[in-house]
């Protein structure tokens, strides 16, 4: 049943992986051709623009990294619902971030904005050795840092 589980979170994790490049290669043709006009970063819609990338970032990446250890989950099928909510939460920023720099004609911050969301979205790799240690009851003797 693990295996499966976790078979089915290798496809949405790979999927989010297959979803960026998709992106990457519309906005890349995109911005190739002549009627693309980019959003000036620097006038008040691109700001704003800038403004909500950042903030959803800020909030999805530690939000989807902290809900499994928040939920401390009981079964297989809730931590199932759990990790996948953690891969597209966490992983759906990568593309977004990607979307923002075409659309913000190449604003450097955008990619750096999307770099962090890969690393983050490393970190929701899911494998059974994660599994195992994310689904066992805490110990109430063991410290806390």
């Amino acid at each position: 049943m693990e295996e499966k589980i976790n078979r089915k979170l290798n496809l949405y994790y790979y999927g989010v992986m297959v979803f960026t490049l998709i992106i990457l290669g519309v906005m890349y043709w995109l911005c190739s051709q002549e009627d693309f006009e980019p959003i000036n970063p620097m006038e008040s819609f691109g700001m704003m623009l800038q403004y909500i990338a950042i903030g959803i970032t800020l909030v999805a990446i530690p939000l989807g990294l902290y809900v499994i250890k928040w939920k401390k989950p009981k079964t297989l099928e809730l931590y199932a619902e759990l990790a996948t909510g953690r891969i597209l939460v966490v992983g759906l920023t990568m593309p977004m971030n990607i979307a923002f720099f075409y659309v913000l004609g190449g604003h450097r911050p955008m990619m750096w904005l999307a770099a962090i969301a890969a690393i983050a979205w490393y970190f929701t790799k899911p494998t059974l050795g994660k599994m195992e240690q994310e689904m066992k009851p805490e110990d109430p003797n063991e410290e806390k840092y």
